[in-house]
């Protein structure tokens, strides 16, 4: 390759930060890629970020100048919830609404635990503040806004010192006047820098505890992912980067930092997200449209399904719930955040969550983690505890010289003797034994993520292939398939930062929803165009910050339906009979179908109830020659000559496994295991009655025998 071509490569930037590693992806318009993976620094995030970003662009030879846009991850948002470290934060409510934030649902996680303690809201009862004034459900003013009230709830929380205030009032989804005259108030009586949002923006929906408990998260997240937008962008400018920064939404889409610093309640599942886009769109070009996504890293490992090329979504979700497994079937452990989150199960198994046996003498590994620090014991930064790491390094399936291409290696010898002094002798086992247990009790606990997004959804896991990524995704890949009945495993390339690479596949998106609770027999067709066309003219302004120069804007119209009498609804796509009338017949069977697919039955005599109307506007990234050249294999890329010793517990004991790089799969028939394949990011073990193969694109596809 040419200097001059070097010199006018564009180079894009895709960072993932988890809670023991960055993963960074630079993808060049020429089609040059380089990964890295460096340990977080939670301290301060950014300087991990521009450290393993200024080595990366030093290792390809290029000036930050060369940079033309920042994609990032992260779990700030979901982090400062679970730690309850956001601000302080007021509520401006209806009178007789101050304590719907207490009142909640009449759900529980735990059914027979008739005391379960509910999470303390996350704004005080004596921040709570009521006014009076009123609006109807459909919109009308019962009663005119009382402003002193407002100016009286201005004063207690300046005194209070809120940093944050949200803002919710009853039927304000009908018609927000009352509350966009509650904020201007606010903001004339507080600190300029006081974070204010109204749950009309946020959240125009039904439901006042949801629309409430959104806001209330939006506004206890503002100023603090405010701060670290800030500093994250004055990181990058001290290394002389002044591209666009963009950030993934808990939807798989991507937006502006400017737009998410207006609504940070988007970021609460920013990480996970990223994975699974790449996931579909990488199957797409596979023609894999069917498939698991399955991301283990160091501190948890998630779930999600992509059927037929599509990402699912919910509007039904928690945080601070602890372990997500599954967000439509376990209600009422945390705050309600009722926005589009894909699909996503999670639980706490990472290569850094402790081993520990607990008072019943049962073996139990996670949800705690060691995280980045002290990390595994294998790390030598002052772990003592055993961890999943060491148990699968005791194991023989890593590589204590090569982990991360050798830059950071592993005590292995300090490994085994934690985990035979915590786990073995206890329990009265083998090493061996042990840490195979380890490997298992993980494996079953990820089995459960997985079927919370299958077969609790009425999909069959064995219908799909299960696309194994993230440090340790390939490594219990096999495993997990096996335990559920699964016969292919996919592991794409660079698996190790491959949600890094997933958020430079996204595209930038948003979603805007409005109330519209109507029986379909009773709507008109022209009405319902006109309303969806009224979100779409909101969008483009949204969109217009977040990429001005594009025009090649795409919507996709949603509605959430029930039958009447039901407490929830599902969401089905809209389409219309001519240019300005929605089909309401085909979307009275679309709900059908989908009510048939999902619950396993339809009612044929019930009528059918739209309760929320929903765009999508989407600016699709240019899949440019790289999305090809990314998976054309390398050949010769880390070769091993070499075996060790591997455990595959009781049924096959230790075994002589040969060791292998990708590359030296490609063009061979099928490599029967038991087998070890070794990359910079991550380890892929190809257990006993497995053969391992690699096609066109460099993935990796395991199937059984």
């Amino acid at each position: 390759m040419s200097e001059a071509t070097q010199t006018a490569a564009r180079y894009q930037i895709g960072i993932d930060i988890g809670g023991t590693f960055t993963d960074l992806v630079l993808l060049g318009s020429d089609g040059r890629l380089h990964t890295r993976k460096v340990l977080s620094t939670p301290d301060d995030y950014g300087r991990g970020i521009v450290s393993g970003i200024s080595s990366a662009l030093e290792a390809v030879g290029v000036g930050t100048n060369a940079v033309e846009r920042v994609v990032h991850a992260t779990t700030i948002a979901t982090n400062t919830i679970l730690e309850k470290r956001g601000s302080r934060v007021g509520l401006v409510t209806t009178l007789g609404f101050r304590d719907v934030l207490e009142m909640r649902r009449l759900r529980i996680p735990e059914m027979y635990t008739l005391n379960y303690p509910r999470p303390e809201p996350l704004v005080p009862r004596s921040l709570r503040l009521e006014v009076r004034g009123r609006m109807g459900p459909k919109g009308e003013e019962w009663a005119a806004l009382d402003e002193n009230d407002v100016i009286v709830a201005a004063r207690r929380l300046r005194s209070a010192g809120v940093k944050a205030v949200a803002v919710s009032l009853l039927h304000a989804y009908a018609n927000p006047t009352h509350e966009l005259r509650v904020a201007q108030i606010l903001r004339d009586h507080l600190p300029a820098d006081t974070f204010i949002c109204c749950s009309s923006a946020i959240l125009p929906v039904i439901r006042e505890y949801e629309r409430t408990s959104t806001t209330v998260i939006n506004a206890f997240l503002g100023p603090t992912l405010n701060k670290y937008f800030d500093s994250l962008r004055a990181h990058l400018r001290s290394i002389g980067i002044n591209a666009p920064l963009q950030v993934m939404k808990s939807d798989g889409g991507i937006m502006s930092v400017q737009t998410a610093s207006e609504k940070p309640a988007y970021l609460v599942e920013s990480g996970p997200a990223a994975g699974v886009i790449g996931a579909a769109r990488f199957g797409e070009l596979m023609h894999l449209s069917d498939c698991i996504a399955l991301d283990m890293g160091g501190t948890t490992a998630k779930a999600s399904m992509v059927e037929g090329g599509q990402v699912p979504r919910t509007g039904d979700y928690e945080v601070g719930a602890g372990i997500n497994l599954s967000s439509r079937l376990v209600m009422g452990g945390g705050y309600a955040l009722k926005l589009p989150v894909i699909d996503i199960s999670e639980i706490g198994a990472g290569g850094g969550s402790l081993v520990e046996i607990d008072a019943g003498g049962l073996l139990r590994v996670g949800p705690r983690s060691a995280g980045s620090s002290p990390g595994p014991v294998a790390y030598d930064f002052g772990g003592n505890d055993p961890t999943f790491t060491d148990a699968v390094l005791s194991l023989g399936y890593l590589n204590p010289e090569s982990l991360v291409g050798g830059a950071l290696r592993l005590n292995a010898p300090k490994a085994r003797h934690a985990l035979e002094r915590d786990i073995a002798q206890p329990l009265g086992n083998t090493l061996m034994e042990a840490a195979f247990g380890v490997f298992e009790i993980a494996c079953g606990t990820m089995t459960r993520a997985v079927k919370a997004v299958t077969t609790y959804r009425g999909r069959d896991p064995r219908d799909f292939a299960l696309f194994a990524f993230g440090g340790n995704g390939p490594v219990v890949a096999a495993h997990i398939a096996s335990i559920l009945e699964m016969s292919h495993v996919v592991i794409p390339p660079h698996p190790g930062v491959f949600s890094a690479f997933g958020l430079l596949m996204s595209d930038i998106e948003h979603e805007s929803a409005q109330g519209f609770m109507r029986a379909l027999a009773d709507v008109d067709s022209s009405d319902l165009d006109a309303r969806f066309r009224a979100i779409e003219s909101e969008l483009l302004g949204t969109l217009a910050v977040d990429d001005k120069a594009r025009l090649d804007i795409r919507f996709s119209r949603l509605a959430d339906c029930r039958y009447a009498g039901q407490a929830h609804e599902l969401t089905v796509p809209v389409s219309n009979t001519s240019i300005a009338k929605v089909d309401l017949a085909a979307l009275a069977e679309t709900f059908a179908a989908e009510h048939e697919r999902t619950y396993g039955h339809r009612a044929q005599a019930e009528a059918v109830e739209c309760v929320t109307i929903r765009v999508i506007a989407r600016i699709a990234v240019e899949r440019q020659d790289w999305f090809d050249r990314i998976g054309t294999p390398q050949a010769g890329g880390m070769r091993r000559r070499e075996s060790r010793q591997a455990y595959y517990g009781e049924s096959f004991g230790l075994m002589d496994t040969p060791v292998v790089g990708r590359g030296d799969l490609i063009g061979e028939a099928p490599r029967e295991g038991p087998l070890i394949i070794e990359e910079y990011d991550s380890t892929v073990v190809v257990p006993p009655k497995w053969r391992a193969m690699v096609d066109a694109h460099n993935a990796i596809h395991l199937n059984l025998q």
